[in-house]
């Protein structure tokens, strides 16, 4: 490249891309997405509405073809494309989306079930009648006018724009960095708070909300939440939440059905109704028979049909507090104020329109004096030329053509350059007697618009009382009554379990593998338990008669657990396999449910005892772990300290204070003290020392038994040794010894411990080797022997290899 060429820059990429992009951004965020504070029009809406009152496409008048009016705009104003022009239309025809539509339209134009509007071929439309007042007086020069894309058109840079349109109709866009959702209000409303604050320029927004109550939507509803209401007036941005109008009505047969007739802004009903539908057929409550969508062009009606005897209200709340009968309308209310996006609360929006309404009144103003006093100037004329008609008209004939026939006049009778024109221009039918009459009195009408309007533009007071008499003449005309109901409170939802779901007794099963389920006692009964649906290689740690009412915990080795209520656990046939838990909880790759508790109820001082493979046990109360919807992820029942530590047991107990715990490691080390040793703490804390470890040796089980209980414990070592051993042979000691061999060290080839569990009734335990052979043992075979014994082998090491998996049988874990 030449470096002397004076017509290439170097500029750097990042220079290019800023530069760019920020012209980008300013030309979206002012001219394309966010509306404009005096009039609350986004361009494109100003320039369809401009162009239909241009081509006279108003309310008086028939309606047009739609694809018309969008080519006219697309080629005289906004070079975008069609379908932008024609939704644009569109939505402001939509009266459950605009609570004063601006358009009117014959045909197709979409639906609150989210349907698309038929083609602009198909459609006819024309300006609605308060439309009109969003456009008179724009021919009087009252706006700026500016050049269009191609410079062969104006096009308006406002809209005069009669009433508050930006709070009445409300706005929703997104552009670049910038966001607004500004709600619909009342007309009626809105006018009355513009005209106390015409009277009263320093009321605050405390004031003007005696008029305003909230918004006013469309689609009616139930708004709740005074507080996020000031809020959002007094800042721009606030929460309300918006709840569908229902009730309840009683059908034959003793049942009862939900009627919805008015559901939130911006809700889409075909969706709603899918939704209501899909908790029916998903069963998450128990009681909806039916869900029909009843809605004609009488209304809309959302019939929810219940079971008998379901209790109505609790469903209804369920409903409002997971479907979107109930939805959080938050505000963030942005507009152009002074070409920039600002986020503004109500007292300016309302006073950004009357200065707006001042300057439209002023310019209209002074184009009328103008008019007016052109106007008085020529009656004036006429009039002194009719008083000396002969002599004019003399004056005319003697004259060589027009121009000197005026300048003829001027000359003799001292009339102006305007007079003179007139005069010469005048029909000879004019020249009556009754004439003379009628000019005098339009001059004196002209005398006194003229001194009207001078009144206006000199006084503050007086130009305030016609913006009142307009506002009020447009209040007057298009008023309305309230559709939204506000309530100062947001109700909380309280879901009753207990009325929602259907007290049942069924059978939960768990796999080491992560799948659950609940089987009715019917489809259980007719199988086999050994027939559960499980794939090859998965085994059962839980099978549990249960209730729908009581509450399932499954405990990890990462010291994570996750909560379900019995209800919510997919109902399937014993045969199926069930629902793996990464379908609605993210686990890590290595993590696994070691232990499943099923409770009935949260006993106040019962308390989960856990033992990690580092040595730490902790004591914390059950009702720590109370119901809470964890959907996307497990919540921590125990903080462990290093990466290397597991979880290993989790024990349930009612009565801590009748307990003691018994400990074993790899090494053989055994420990037994009472559990009120063990201090309790939070879900989320680490615990404290349970026995003290040498370098090498690490836990493998913790029980915890009733003090004067003869408890007896399985060990089986890593070379295939059983025994059988009471805890009560070993001395109580304290918390975090190291503890008493519980089998004897050998100097060549020592057993090491590598399970142990508790002995109940008649102990069975399958036993899996590295060699994939299996060994079943019986406790009722083994004797208790003394903790210096090795116990005796089930398995040849060399043979038949090492225990790899112990697995408990079914009847164990039911």
């Amino acid at each position: 490249m030449d470096p002397n060429r004076v017509d290439v820059q170097e500029l750097t990429l990042e220079e290019v891309m800023g530069d760019r992009f920020g012209r980008y951004s300013k030309y979206i965020i002012q001219e394309r997405a966010l509306p404009d504070i005096r009039d609350g029009l986004k361009p494109v809406q100003r320039r369809i509405l401009y162009a239909m009152n241009m081509e006279g496409n108003t309310a008086e008048k028939g309606f047009r073809k739609s694809a018309k009016t969008v080519g006219n705009v697309i080629g005289n104003y906004h070079p975008h494309g069609d379908t932008s022009v024609y939704e644009a239309m569109v939505r402001m025809s939509q009266d459950w989306k605009l609570r004063n539509v601006l358009v009117e339209m014959h045909g197709n134009n979409g639906s609150m079930d989210g349907d698309p509007p038929a083609a602009m071929r198909y459609t006819e439309a024309r300006l609605s009648k308060i439309a009109s007042e969003m456009l008179k007086d724009i021919d009087k020069e009252t706006v700026d006018f500016v050049l269009n894309f191609d410079d062969t058109e104006e096009e308006p840079t406002v809209l005069p724009a009669k009433f508050p349109n930006l709070l009445v109709n409300g706005a929703t866009g997104i552009s670049a960095g910038y966001a607004t959702d500004i709600p619909p209000h009342n007309l009626g409303e809105v006018i009355d708070a513009t005209t106390h604050l015409l009277d009263h320029p320093d009321a605050t927004f405390e004031d003007l909300m005696k008029f305003i109550k909230g918004p006013d939507f469309p689609t009616g509803g139930i708004l709740q939440g005074l507080d996020g209401i000031k809020q959002a007036y007094a800042t721009g941005k606030g929460k309300v939440i918006v709840r569908s109008k229902t009730h309840i009505e009683d059908l034959r047969g003793g049942k009862q059905q939900i009627i919805v007739t008015e559901v939130p802004y911006e809700v889409n009903k075909s969706v709603l109704v899918k939704k209501l539908d899909e908790v029916r057929l998903n069963k998450r409550i128990e009681g909806i028979a039916e869900v029909r969508d009843e809605s004609d062009r009488t209304g809309l009606q959302i019939a929810i049909e219940l079971k008998k005897e379901a209790n109505a209200a609790g469903i209804l709340n369920y409903l409002l507090k997971n479907t979107d009968l109930q939805v959080a309308y938050n505000f963030n209310m942005i507009a152009i104020d002074d070409k920039r996006p600002k986020l503004i609360g109500i007292v300016r929006f309302l006073s950004a329109y009357i200065d707006h309404q001042k300057q439209v009144i002023t310019r209209r103003s002074i184009y009328n004096l103008k008019k007016a006093e052109a106007r008085a100037h020529i009656v004036e004329g006429l009039i002194k030329a009719l008083s000396i008609l002969d002599k004019v008209i003399a004056t005319i004939r003697e004259s060589k053509d027009k121009k000197n026939a005026k300048e003829n006049l001027m000359e003799s009778f001292d009339f102006t350059e305007k007079q003179a024109e007139a005069i010469v221009s005048l029909q000879l039918y004019r020249l009556t007697n009754t004439d003379i009459t009628a000019l005098e009195a339009e001059s004196a009408e002209l005398k006194a618009l003229i001194s009207s309007l001078k009144e206006i533009l000199n006084s503050d007071a007086v130009m305030v009382d016609v913006i009142k008499s307009e506002l009020k003449e447009v209040k007057k005309q298009f008023k309305t009554p309230r559709l939204t109901v506000i309530e100062n409170e947001i109700e909380e939802l309280k879901i009753e379990t207990e009325v929602l779901v259907v007290q049942e007794d069924v059978m939960v099963s768990v796999t080491s593998d992560g799948y659950l389920k609940r089987s009715s006692l019917r489809s259980y009964g007719a199988s086999k338990p050994e027939e559960i649906g499980a794939k090859e290689g998965d085994y059962p740690i839980f099978i549990q008669q249960m209730n729908t009412m009581h509450h399932l915990l499954m405990f990890t080795n990462k010291g994570n657990y996750i909560y379900r209520p019995v209800h919510e656990i997919p109902d399937l046939k014993w045969k199926d396999m069930g629902e793996h838990i990464s379908q609605t909880i993210g686990l890590d790759m290595d993590e696994r449910i070691i232990k499943v508790i099923g409770l009935e109820k949260y006993l106040p001082e019962a308390n989960f005892v856990f033992v990690t493979k580092a040595g730490m046990v902790k004591r914390t109360l059950v009702t720590e772990y109370l119901p809470t919807r964890y959907i996307s992820k497990s919540a921590k029942a125990m903080k462990l300290k290093s990466d290397d530590d597991v979880l290993l047991n989790i024990w349930y107990v009612e009565q801590p204070e009748n307990m003691e715990i018994f400990l074993s490691t790899y090494l053989a080390y055994g420990l037994r003290y009472d559990l009120s040793e063990v201090p309790v703490v939070g879900s989320k804390a680490a615990g404290v020392k349970a026995i003290s470890l040498k370098a090498d040796d690490h836990v493998i089980s913790g029980i915890v038994v009733p003090k004067d209980e003869k408890a007896s414990v399985m060990i089986l070592t890593q070379r295939g040794s059983v025994k059988k051993m009471a805890i009560h042979d070993f001395d109580k000691q304290s918390r975090a010894k190291r503890g008493l061999m519980i089998l004897r060290e050998l100097k060549r080839n020592p057993h090491r411990v590598f399970y142990m569990d508790l002995v109940t009734g008649k102990h069975q335990l399958l036993v899996q080797t590295d060699k994939e052979k299996e060994f079943t043992i019986n406790s009722a075979d083994y004797s208790v022997s003394d903790r210096y014994s090795n116990g005796s082998f089930i398995l040849d090491e060399q043979e038949d290899g090492r225990p790899h998996q112990v697995l408990k049988s079914l009847e164990q874990l039911n």
